[in-house]
């Protein structure tokens, strides 16, 4: 062939050993999708806990019902001491109160 005369063949590959090969997208064609999560792949998962982390979850789990208790117990004692607060106050306006 002449040095002039050399000709450009352009081809595009669809397939390599029956494999099809996925077009790389051209930069400023589709938005940046890093760091976005695709929820589609979630469905049917968020109902149920992934086995591995059961001990996380117990542990969770005793620290919770532990605060519960700990926040009834205050209540009480507060509910309680309320109580007898009051019924000392009640006890000292009778005292004090002119008898019929």
């Amino acid at each position: 062939m002449a040095a002039g005369n050399e000709q450009t063949i352009e081809v595009e590959v669809v397939e390599i050993d029956g494999v099809a090969v996925v077009p790389r997208p051209v930069k400023g064609d589709a938005p940046d999708m890093r760091g976005r999560i695709d929820w589609t792949a979630w469905q049917g998962r968020v109902r149920r806990l992934d086995a591995r982390w059961w001990p996380l979850w117990l542990v969770l789990g005793t620290i919770v019902l532990v605060l519960a208790v700990v926040v009834g117990l205050c209540f009480a004692v507060v509910f309680v001491a309320w109580r007898i607060f009051k019924a000392i106050l009640n006890g000292l306006a009778s005292f004090l109160s002119p008898q019929r």
